[in-house]
Order: C-alpha cells, then sequence, then structure tokens
C-alpha cells in the first residue's frame, strides 16, 4: 500500500477562519476560496488530489473543551495562543491524520476524530483523502465521468437546471465566468448520474447545494462516487418520494432543546413556530445558508464522521444558542420563525460542534424517539382539535398569551397557556448543569455511535 504524505505545497495550505475557537487559534478551521479554485485548476480528471512529502510529528488528540450548559451568547475568547503554537497543533494533527491514513488497516475511528475534533480535517487536500474513507468509497475503483446522455428526457433536468442557474453564491467571489459555468455543467452532470443509477431517489430542491460542496472540494470524478453513497445513506430519508421521513428528522429537533432548556421550548411552542425554520439546515447540511465556504466543509468534515442524525443536533444548538433572542422575540409564529430564518454568519462553530457532540452523547435518537413520535402526533388534527375547541369557547386574544410569558420572564410564577394541551409526561432533567462532557470523551461516543451504525451502511475500508 503506497504510503500518504502530508501536503506541504502552499495552494492546499489552511486559509484563516472567522470563527470562535475555544483552544485553537480562530485561524483553524478549513481552506477557504482561493484554496478550492487553486485546488480546482491543479487536480486531475480523475479527481484525485495530489500529495507532497512528511512531516514528522508527534500525534495531537481532540482537544477542545465543551461549552457550558448554558448556550446563551458569549463574547469569543480572547487570542491567547501564539502563531508559532497554532501551526505547532495543527501539524501535529496533520501528521496524526496521515499516520491514521497509513496504517493497515486505515484507521477509520482515528479519522472521525480528527474530522470531529477542533479544526476538522484542516484542509480540502487531506479532504480528498479522508472524506472516501468515511463514506467507504474506494478511489481506486472510481464510475465514469457522467455523460451529457443522461439530459435527454430527464424528468428532473429541468427543475436541476433551474437550481443550479440560481447557485451563483455557491461559487468562489472571483472566480471567471467560463470556470464557474463549467462548474456547474459537472454539477448538472453529477445529480443526474446519481439519479439515473439509483431510481428510488428522488431529487429535492436542496440537494444540488450538499453536491456542489463535494465538487467544489475533490472533483467531479470522486465527487460523483461520495455524492452517490451520501445519498443512499446520509441522505436517504430527504430523497423519499414523500417529505414524511424528513419531516420525522424535523421532529428531534424540539425533544432536543426540551431536555436542554424548557423555557425556550415551552416558549416556541406556544408561538407555535414549528420546525420549518431548520428544513434548510437539514436538507442542505448548512450548505444553503451559510456565505463562508471554510465553515460549510468544516460542518461537513463533522456531518461525515457522525450519526446521520447529528445535523438535526447541530440546528438546536444553534437554536439554543440564541436562546436569548429567542425568548426577547413576540411570542408568535411569524416573528419567532423570521429570528430563526435568518442564521447569524459569526457563530461560533467549534463551540456549536463541541456542544453538538455533547448533546448527542447525553439524549441519544434513541431515547429521544418516542417523543419525536409524538411531535408527529400532536399536529394531527384529531389531537389538535379539542386546544381549537377551547380556544373558541374562551377567545382569549393572542396579547393574553404575550402578557404571560412577559410575567413569567420577570420571574412570576409560570403558568401554562390555555391554547395549549396540558402536557403529559414530563420529565424535567437536569440537562446539561454540570453534565458538559469534555469533546475527548463526546468524540470517542460520537465516532462509536458512527461506528455503529456504519456495518448497516457496507463500511468497507480499501487500501
Amino acid at each position: 500500500m503506497r504510503a500518504l504524505a502530508p501536503p506541504t505545497c502552499h495552494r492546499h495550505a489552511a486559509a484563516p477562519a472567522h470563527c470562535s475557537a475555544v483552544t485553537f487559534h480562530p485561524r483553524a478551521a478549513g481552506g477557504g476560496a482561493g484554496e478550492r479554485v487553486g485546488a480546482r485548476k491543479g487536480r486531475d480528471r480523475t479527481g484525485r488530489c495530489g500529495s507532497a512529502q512528511p512531516q514528522p510529528g508527534p500525534a495531537v488528540g481532540p482537544v477542545c473543551a465543551a461549552a457550558p450548559g448554558n448556550m446563551a451568547r458569549r463574547s469569543p475568547p480572547r487570542n491567547g495562543v501564539g502563531g508559532h503554537d497554532f501551526d505547532s497543533k495543527k501539524k501535529r494533527k496533520v501528521a496524526e491524520i496521515y499516520q491514521a491514513l497509513n496504517s493497515d488497516p486505515i484507521d477509520v475511528a482515528a479519522l472521525r476524530r480528527m474530522a470531529i475534533s477542533e479544526g476538522g480535517l484542516l484542509t480540502d487536500e487531506i479532504r480528498c483523502k479522508v472524506w472516501p474513507k468515511l463514506l467507504s468509497v474506494n478511489t481506486d475503483d472510481l464510475p465514469p465521468l457522467p455523460g451529457k446522455e443522461l439530459r435527454e428526457d430527464n424528468k428532473d433536468y429541468q427543475q436541476v437546471l433551474l437550481d443550479v442557474r440560481r447557485s451563483l453564491r455557491r461559487f468562489p467571489p472571483g472566480m471567471p465566468d467560463d470556470q464557474r459555468e463549467g462548474l456547474q455543467e459537472e454539477l448538472i452532470d453529477i445529480i443526474l448520474h446519481v439519479l439515473k443509477r439509483n431510481p428510488q431517489l428522488h431529487y429535492y430542491q436542496g440537494y444540488h447545494d450538499i453536491v456542489v460542496t463535494f465538487l467544489l472540494v475533490v472533483g467531479d470524478r470522486l465527487a460523483t462516487a461520495l455524492v452517490e453513497k451520501l445519498s443512499t445513506h446520509h441522505l436517504r430519508d430527504f430523497m423519499d418520494p414523500t417529505m414524511d421521513n424528513t419531516k420525522h428528522i424535523l421532529n428531534y429537533l424540539m425533544p432536543i432543546i426540551d431536555q436542554v432548556n424548557p423555557e425556550v421550548h415551552d416558549f416556541m411552542q406556544s408561538a407555535e413556530v414549528g420546525t420549518i425554520f431548520a428544513l434548510s439546515w437539514l436538507i442542505t447540511w448548512f450548505g444553503h445558508v451559510l456565505s463562508d465556504f471554510r465553515h460549510v466543509v468544516r460542518l461537513y468534515d463533522f456531518f461525515l464522521a457522525c450519526h446521520p442524525l447529528m445535523p438535526i443536533y447541530f440546528a438546536a444548538v444553534i437554536v439554543l444558542y440564541r436562546e436569548q433572542e429567542v425568548l426577547d422575540c413576540e411570542c408568535d409564529m411569524a416573528s419567532v420563525h423570521h429570528l430563526l430564518s435568518q442564521i447569524p454568519q459569526d457563530l461560533p462553530y467549534e463551540t456549536l460542534i463541541s456542544r453538538a457532540g455533547d448533546l448527542f452523547v447525553q439524549f441519544p435518537p434513541s431515547e429521544l424517539a418516542r417523543e419525536a413520535a409524538q411531535q408527529q402526533a400532536e399536529r394531527t388534527a384529531a389531537s389538535t382539535f379539542k386546544d381549537f375547541e377551547l380556544a373558541s369557547v374562551q377567545q382569549r386574544p393572542d396579547t393574553v398569551l404575550r402578557q404571560r410569558f412577559r410575567e413569567r420572564l420577570r420571574g412570576e410564577e409560570r403558568t401554562k397557556s390555555i391554547l395549549t394541551k396540558p402536557r403529559t409526561n414530563r420529565f424535567v432533567k437536569l440537562a446539561v448543569m454540570g453534565l458538559t462532557v469534555a469533546l475527548g470523551a463526546a468524540a470517542l461516543a460520537v465516532v462509536k455511535s458512527a461506528l455503529e451504525w456504519a456495518p448497516k451502511f457496507e463500511l468497507q475500508i480499501f487500501p
């Protein structure tokens, strides 16, 4: 087996990331737009990336501590780490990644830990090598490049074409028009190729936001293989003919929030905001709503290394992070939906990634499944008619609901709204207070859950 070596060329060096980190210097996210363009030009049509000479160094483990239980907004930490210290940590992490890649067999668990831990996989050069291992794709047996004949008599072609034409902002600013247009053509072909080979999959708007991320990082041929594997596993529920399974995944959002912050949960329930604000987050892995590509690929590192439901845990920690904004909002559906739909671009991504891993460990999907199913049941017409009837009889205006919440926020005794159904089976948990798990432990547990799930996904690691 050919040994892989850490990259040293400047065009694949990690660009600074504008995010709040806990231990690393804030420059610690993945490669930026300039790297993507350079890497794209230097990559052959096989979709493989090159490598350079090794830079040996001691192994580095997860270093990010978990955020405290209270997810309210905090100021980013001061920069107390020198550039030399940051570079040293980065080199050690790169060395450990390549050590895992060169192991026989490949140490997939270590690669998952590196993808989860602070900074993720650092560069697109490394992602070219690690993402296929996380998805169990054999890079020595890639499918041929998709052909234009796929566009003939294809029921999805027109919708895919429209979505891709509207995706200008997903490409690096300043990219020449002819290069961008060429990539858009490749994007169309990849999508149609995957759909043609898998007729059980149904295209959805937002799918192209995921595919373009892989295209920009690894090139068209490798992206085709990775996207096909992702579509038949992580994204499978989104590609059903109906949205039933997608809605079921969204139903995990409120139970997660309830475990950590019942006040935010109750406020959102009373506002009847639902979970539709998080739909685009979930089905595009946040690719549609984040403007900085470095943050997008950092999240993809995380999601590819974890259980398929991890994106909904990340959605929950975003809501919890904005706790005060939510509680200060008018308690009506339109206001809360508008607030939550406008996702901030300056989120402390590393802190939130760590927190999402913690919540997955503390409240795994198996423990939330019953509450998620109950969320769906409570939205049916039969189960909500009693509330509707009660509200009609008593004629309580929405201003009463708002006033009750203002009183509760001032510290008065909490009361239940007459417009909401009395809650049963109310499990009051301390959630995160004093129980926060450091990322080192959380990453191990998250990786373990991912590896336990992986056999269902036919995990085979190729040299």
